[in-house]
């Protein structure tokens, strides 16, 4: 798979039970860095809120990931809001869930339902797209190899995101992972060509 699903920007949604309010907010993110911060804002935003509870998921093989129920009873909040990421194969996203009391108990499975449906339509009003898993490479290699190297690049449709020509030249492209093995392994073959992954 050479790409994940995340949203565009970020998008809201509402869901009302028994006079309980739930605001959904759902954010793109990259890094757990981000995700604290938008919890914190949120937290300050809505101080006067019962609850603030969120779910995150990251990463193009979708392996980190982390659901936060702020007082709810356990399961009830985080859970059913990472189960609707999951459900929508998203990723890079955080969902926050902010729940003002509404004077009636809903329960546990009221709970579950509500933070579900809230997260929900939080992704239903998110413009959902692909990214490309991509890989950095250098490339240093001599100018008599220019025809060659650049052979590679159109074959395989590399995306080159700087270039250096002088007696030594430098490239830098950007190649999906599925291709990753092959390209590297045909530039390798050429002569006075060094390849090495920066990212």
């Amino acid at each position: 798979m050479d790409t994940y699903k995340t949203i565009e920007s970020p998008a809201e949604g509402l869901y009302k039970e028994q006079g309980s309010k739930f605001l959904a907010f759902a954010y793109p993110v990259d890094t757990t860095e981000a995700v604290k911060l938008l919890v914190e804002a949120k937290r300050k935003e809505f101080h006067d809120a019962r609850h603030v509870c969120y779910a995150y998921m990251l990463g193009p093989e979708r392996t980190e990931f982390r659901s936060n129920d702020d007082g709810e009873p356990s399961g009830t909040a985080g859970r059913p809001i990472l189960g609707q990421i999951n459900s929508n194969q998203l990723s890079n996203i955080l969902i926050i869930v902010v729940r003002y009391f509404g004077g009636i108990l809903l329960g546990t499975s009221g709970l579950i339902t509500a933070y579900k449906a809230a997260a929900a339509e939080a992704i239903t009003a998110s413009i959902i797209v692909d990214c490309l898993i991509e890989s950095n490479y250098v490339i240093n290699f001599t100018y008599e190899q220019m025809n060659a190297v650049m052979r590679v690049m159109k074959e395989n449709q590399l995306n080159i995101v700087s270039q250096e020509q002088a007696l030594e030249c430098k490239l830098i492209f950007s190649v999906r992972q599925s291709l990753e093995s092959l390209v590297c392994e045909r530039l390798s073959k050429l002569e006075s060509v060094k390849v090495e992954k920066i990212g």
